[in-house]
């Protein structure tokens, strides 16, 4: 295993949230085992493509849909296959602070160089209780991303509550999953008043190009899975200033990746990849397969995509 990162961590740059394959096994949770081998596959090959780090166990990782066994070889994985060439930021997201810390603490000992939360799940907390969570989280001594999602957790991190968690010693970034493309400023301006400093990362894939123009310093993604060369040159294009650039290609993929801001976006993402020739395969419950109608849209809007990053060639 490397060794960990000390409470500083450059997220910039594309760092995936990884897509889980599974193979047919009756004896396994949902007749899905875990396929690790073409897990390390996957994340090789994103590296390869020039992505900085890939995230194990998120949203899109099914991480509530494993075992814990299953959840920790995931996290081991993925830091033995990215070895020195890149970072592993674990999804670490629990119910309660002293699940989150336990899951901190098994990647840690493994060699994640960092690790994604979400605030409390399974319940609607409040801002003292969201506060007491990552300060939890961060005792651990791994750099944190904290993770707004308030589609999914009805829990909105505003940019007042994370200038106050940027407070704590080892929080360094903010995933900003809302979708609103301000938040970028607001963040900057309520961490300013405040006192504190946070990156802020951009975690919707369909608001990128937006919120880099607003400051965002990294894209943790998840249509790389599908297209880790376009993206790298997006985030790439962004960072240098070349803006023009940028939004051709990013404008050539966004019919795909809105699906990631959607409630089938793993489905809609692991369709995408058998679509590229990847293994993306099927999902554990609760995710069902795609309706027949939601399919056929799903493949026209990566084929869309796919069709116009061979025009731009």
């Amino acid at each position: 295993m490397t060794e960990t990162a000390s409470t500083h961590l450059d997220l910039g740059g594309v760092v995936v949230a990884t897509a889980l394959p599974y193979k047919e096994d009756a004896s396994a949770p949902a007749g899905l085992a875990v396929d690790y081998d073409a897990y390390a596959e996957h994340c090789n090959w994103l590296i390869e493509n020039g992505c900085r780090g890939v995230g194990p166990n998120g949203s899109l990782g099914e991480y509530s849909s494993l075992t814990d066994e299953e959840r920790r070889k995931v996290v081991q994985v993925a830091v033995e296959t990215v070895g020195d060439r890149g970072i592993v930021v674990a999804g670490v997201h629990g119910p309660g602070w002293h699940q989150a810390q336990h899951w901190t603490q098994l990647a840690k000992e493994d060699g994640a160089h960092g690790v994604l939360c979400l605030p409390p799940t399974m319940y609607r907390s409040a801002d003292a209780d969201v506060v007491e969570h990552f300060a939890k989280v961060a005792e651990v001594g791994l750099p944190v991303m904290i993770y707004n999602n308030p589609l999914d957790t009805k829990v909105d991190i505003t940019p007042r509550l994370v200038a106050e968690i940027a407070k704590i010693d080892g929080i360094v970034a903010v995933k900003e999953f809302s979708g609103d493309v301000r938040r970028a400023f607001e963040i900057q301006e309520a961490c300013e008043a405040a006192g504190s400093s946070i990156d802020v990362i951009a975690g919707s894939d369909d608001v990128l190009f937006e919120l880099m123009i607003d400051g965002a310093t990294g894209w943790f993604a998840g249509y790389p899975n599908v297209f880790p060369a376009e993206a790298v040159a997006i985030y790439d294009h962004m960072a240098a200033g070349r803006y023009v650039e940028a939004r051709e290609i990013y404008k050539s993929l966004i019919a795909a990746f809105r699906w990631d801001s959607r409630p089938e976006f793993v489905q809609a993402i692991k369709l995408g990849m058998d679509m590229v020739g990847r293994n993306g395969g099927p999902c554990r419950p609760p995710r069902a397969a795609l309706t027949p109608a939601m399919e056929v849209q799903v493949r026209a809007d990566t084929q869309r995509a796919l069709d116009a990053l061979v025009a731009l060639q």
